[in-house]
């Protein structure tokens, strides 16, 4: 990964919500992303299955950090304005590999596709669309108010 065009996005700089989906970026791209989770009994239901929260989780992480990487030269990232995720196949936990394509990046708006699969079965649990708008970076000048977080473009 080029650490000059991509945020921040391990597991460690991760809110504590976002870590807690157990998404790892593999790699990214202008265009993709690539990573994998461990699920299991941390992201249960009260029935023992995966929650569809933590699909939809690792939905809108995967687009937000490819399309952010996109845009990244602009001085801009992707915040996400719609999600729509549908959840396939049950799972009580798994390894699960995330794949995430760019449908659509124009100047304001992108489209992203992401599939989050079984790793040992191929099965696809979950897939989402995600469309973004893309934002100008927080200021960080003398005038940037010093309680609001910063992005950080490692």
């Amino acid at each position: 990964m080029n650490s000059d065009r991509i945020p921040e996005a391990s597991l460690g700089a991760a809110s504590r919500f976002v870590a807690a989906s157990g998404l790892v970026v593999d790699e990214v791209t202008a265009t993709s992303l690539r990573g994998h989770a461990e699920l299991g009994a941390d992201h249960h239901t009260p029935w023992g299955v995966i929650h569809g929260g933590v699909y939809a989780t690792i939905v809108e992480s995967a687009g937000s950090i490819g399309a952010s990487y996109a845009v990244a030269e602009r001085r801009q990232f992707s915040v996400g304005v719609h999600n729509a995720t549908d959840f396939l196949r049950s799972s009580s936990g798994a390894t699960v590999q995330v794949e995430a394509a760019a449908l659509h990046q124009g100047r304001t708006q992108q489209l992203w596709e992401v599939v989050v699969s079984d790793e040992a079965t191929g099965k696809v649990l979950a897939r989402g669309q995600l469309r973004l708008q893309n934002v100008p970076l927080p200021d960080s000048g003398p005038d940037h108010d010093s309680n609001e977080k910063k992005v950080s473009l490692r």
